[in-house]
């Protein structure tokens, strides 16, 4: 037999005891979990746990220490609060681009023509 087949039926083998392996160790934990002396275990360790986590959070509130869940809390709000600078910079590059494109020559008319315009309103308002 050459050397590659003996190779894949190793690796087949090994396959096939992997796969009843992790069917055995499957059923076994699920008739563990039937029995009540374990499903009552887990729950009391369940239970405890939370206990645990509301008394640890009761315990840094009363220190004045963020929990857990007010630090991720922040951490969202701070994502959030990145992406609209994000969007805010990318909006300000897109104004300097166009701003850039425009020959400067229409730009100096549109400023002189708006130095006009506040010249009439101050002489109107100076009138008044």
């Amino acid at each position: 037999m050459p050397e590659d087949a003996t190779n894949q039926n190793g690796k087949n083998l090994h396959g096939q005891v992997i796969h009843q392996s992790q069917d055995l160790i499957g059923r076994l934990a699920q008739d563990l979990i039937k029995l009540p002396i374990v499903s009552g275990t887990l729950t009391t360790i369940f239970d405890a746990r939370e206990r645990a986590v509301r008394a640890q959070e009761l315990a840094m509130s009363a220190l004045s220490l963020p929990s857990t869940a007010d630090v991720e809390r922040l951490t969202r709000r701070l994502r959030s609060v990145s992406q609209r600078i994000e969007g805010l910079e990318d909006g300000i590059d897109k104004i300097v681009d166009k701003l850039d494109k425009r020959p400067a020559a229409d730009l100096d008319a549109r400023l002189s023509k708006l130095e006009e315009a506040l010249d009439r309103i101050e002489s109107a308002l100076t009138a008044r």
